[in-house]
């Protein structure tokens, strides 16, 4: 049996085994799961993560920058800003979706080796990170339209307040609504410009008709971003599929967990008493990892059918209560014993 067991976790010098056992299944499996690959591509979806992160707090910080704006050259050059960023996250975005489609296919392909099949501990882990980045993707584009939506109700917050400023009036909404579809605000300005000056209010004016512009490009740029991340959306999509289907994961998990708690045993005994590769320690650590994932969504099971049976038991309490309260009313209403009373005095 030691002798097994060095065979299985301490590599000669001159010979290496490329392949080991695994010891429940009997099943031959990589030496590294070909996690080190995956977690490289992790890696760098991570950063290009963090640029959007970026490039979205640039695209908010110009965004508030533009609401104390009067001038239209300073709102012009903030529009230069803001269009280059919005096209960088475009870019990233298309790279994120590329990345994103070849780990998917990586993960399909590394499925077809011996001992890292559907369910197995390198499969699962493979395949929460990957859920992982696309859950994080989706909060970006969330994001974005946020973005979006903040920019147009604030134009308009703004064009409302530089026609009072300039009128002394508050515009209506059809006066602010032309002035958001057309950017003319010439006409609107007509008695101010009489009064006032034409060279007064011509900065407000091609200020107005500048941010019209900007928000106009700007709003076609998300747009298209939009599009983009829509395109994406079906990468995202199997999240929300596999939180709904979370009793049937666990069910089909669970008959792994014995198995894979005294691999971890195993593995740990292995670890203790001689000196793993790094390979080894990564495959250990990966069942490691599947184990509390499995163990955590049983208990969460656990705790759920256990909430559930005492909701039913109090909405058949509740329903109890609710009968014997409709027949109390029922029969002080219909008074059934003074009919028998009425029919023996006739008698």
């Amino acid at each position: 049996m030691n002798d097994l067991l060095t065979d299985s976790f301490v590599l000669g010098d001159k010979e290496k085994p490329k392949k080991e056992k695994n010891i429940e299944m009997g099943l031959p499996i990589s030496s590294d799961s070909g996690m080190e690959p995956f977690f490289k591509q992790v890696r760098e979806l991570e950063k290009q993560m963090d640029k959007l992160t970026e490039l979205l707090q640039k695209l908010q910080d110009a965004n508030e920058e533009t609401k104390s704006v009067t001038k239209a050259s300073t709102m012009k050059g903030i529009k230069q800003r803001m269009a280059k960023d919005i096209d960088e996250v475009g870019k990233i975005a298309r790279k994120i979706k590329a990345k994103l489609d070849e780990i998917d296919k990586d993960n399909a392909a590394n499925r077809q080796k011996p001992g890292c099949g559907k369910g197995t501990a390198s499969d699962r882990s493979r395949v929460a990170t990957t859920n992982s980045l696309k859950k994080k993707l989706k909060e970006r584009m969330t994001d974005f339209q946020i973005l979006r939506k903040n920019i147009q109700d604030e134009y308009r917050e703004v064009v409302e307040r530089r026609v009072f400023t300039v009128t002394g009036n508050r515009p209506d909404e059809e006066t602010i609504d032309e002035l958001i579809d057309t950017g003319n605000s010439e006409q609107i300005f007509q008695k101010a410009i009489q009064e006032m000056g034409r060279g007064q209010v011509l900065d407000t004016v091609e200020e107005i008709q500048e941010r019209h512009d900007t928000v106009k490009e700007i709003e076609k740029k998300l747009l298209d971003l939009h599009q983009v991340f829509l395109d994406m959306a079906v990468l995202v999509q199997a999240q929300g599929d596999l939180l709904d289907n979370i009793e049937i994961q666990v069910c089909v998990f669970v008959i792994h967990v014995n198995n894979e708690v005294d691999c971890v045993h195993f593995g740990t005994t292995a670890l203790q008493s001689h000196n793993p590769t790094n390979s080894m320690k990564t495959t250990y650590s990966n069942v490691t990892n599947a184990v509390d994932h499995v163990q955590s969504g049983n208990d969460a099971l656990k705790t759920a059918k256990s909430l559930q049976k005492k909701s039913r038991k109090c909405m058949m309490i509740a329903i109890f209560i609710l009968l014997i309260i409709a027949i109390i009313v029922v029969l002080s209403i219909l008074k059934p014993w003074n009919k028998g009373n009425s029919g023996a005095k006739q008698r």
